[in-house]
């Protein structure tokens, strides 16, 4: 069964093509790399299947339903989770007060953290925040936090309304080696555990090879490139694309 199915996807802006006819599958259970140099076109890709852009032409499927165009929120509504290379949680409420208000925005309804209401879903938020490694600081602001624990966190809010799909964008940018080797271990845990299909850029090829079953790789708006991290370490147009380093990278972390 295939999660999210890009046809043909395209946007231009001006002249310029930044996404030119990208098309690929992301199926449960797998971590797919969109990968490429700076400028090729890997967070208007993004932005497409996520509905911050209107495509100029292309369609984008989830299980087989036709969400192109959709508004953000719709998609998220409809199983699209979404984590930012920037960390969007907010610093004055606490880290469970983070996952609840998602879980409460799924649920539908006001959510006041003033009234009552801040009891609601407190034992499934607590259970989220142990899952991502969180539990022991549910009580933290935000705020307070390193940056590979607001991460960790925004794992857990992008997890909270239950996603089929979830995107990363840059998921260990600012990271040291360990804090990067940790967020993707359990990302990868949860993949597997959850059954959902997670879609992430990156600019780290020891994260990419170590951690991505499949690779798409990206240059000047199209797809040159798709497969295992094998088949991807050997192509020649990726070498050239990356001047080489694609190749040293993944034989250095196979």
């Amino acid at each position: 069964m295939t999660l999210l199915a890009v046809r043909n996807l395209s946007r231009a802006f001006g002249g310029v093509k930044a996404v030119d006819e990208v098309g690929f599958e992301l199926n449960p259970g797998q971590l797919l790399a969109l990968i490429g140099p700076n400028g090729a076109g890997k967070t208007t890709c993004f932005n497409l299947i996520n509905g911050q852009l209107r495509p100029d032409a292309g369609q984008v499927l989830l299980e087989g339903a036709d969400i192109t165009g959709w508004t953000p929120r719709r998609i998220w509504r409809q199983g699209v989770g979404r984590t930012f290379q920037i960390t969007a949680t907010y610093g004055s409420m606490s880290v469970r007060e983070n996952v609840q208000m998602v879980l409460q925005s799924r649920a539908g309804g006001f959510f006041d953290l003033r009234a009552r209401m801040a009891a609601r879903h407190r034992e499934a938020a607590q259970a989220l925040l142990e899952q991502v490694g969180m539990g022991g600081q549910a009580e933290r602001a935000c705020a307070l936090l390193s940056y590979g624990d607001l991460k960790r966190v925004e794992l857990a809010v992008a997890l909270a309304h239950g996603p089929r799909v979830v995107l990363m964008d840059e998921p260990t940018a600012g990271m040291g080696p360990r804090e990067r080797d940790e967020l993707m271990a359990l990302t990868a845990k949860l993949v597997t555990e959850r059954g959902i299909g997670v879609l992430f850029t990156e600019h780290s090829m020891d994260v990419v090879f170590t951690y991505a079953h499949r690779l798409v790789v990206m240059a000047r708006g199209q797809i040159i490139a798709q497969g295992s991290p094998d088949q991807v370490r050997g192509d020649p147009a990726v070498q050239a694309a990356y001047l080489g380093s694609g190749a040293s990278y993944g034989a250095a972390h196979a």
